[in-house]
């Protein structure tokens, strides 16, 4: 996967559609579409502010910052669907199923194991999900 450029000669909401097509595929236009019938300023400030100012940075290559964003989210606990999504976006742009397994397992050291055994079971899903589809 490339690295967005945020300089390009493009809106923000521009680059946060084309790096959240990129990076979390379907599984993240099912979450813009969801809130298109609540809050659809919302589902442009997350194109805008998280996928083309944040995502969209040079520094990170998108793996790392799936590494990061499957650790915090995890660490969290009490965000499971949006974990489910950045799994799916993780194996997206090449982290491997064992990877994304680890990075579950060293959050038992830092968010304890209630989290990492929330987030193991939440990447089970998603990979089995994966398995069924394919």
């Amino acid at each position: 996967m490339t690295q967005i450029n945020a300089h390009a000669e493009t809106s923000r909401l521009e680059r946060g559609r084309q790096a959240l097509a990129e990076i979390d595929g379907e599984a993240g236009h099912k979450v813009i579409a969801a809130l298109a019938d609540i809050a659809p300023d919302f589902a442009d400030y997350v194109f805008e502010f998280s996928f083309g100012d944040i995502y969209s940075r040079p520094g990170l290559d998108l793996r790392s910052r799936e590494i990061a964003t499957i650790a915090a989210l995890a660490a969290m606990g009490n965000a499971q669907p949006q974990l489910k999504v950045h799994i799916e976006a993780g194996l997206n742009v090449g982290l491997s199923r064992q990877e994304i397994t680890e990075i579950l397992i060293q959050m038992a050291v830092y968010a304890g194991f209630p989290a990492a055994l929330n987030g193991l079971f939440a990447a089970k899903e998603v990979f089995t999900a994966r398995d069924l589809a394919a």
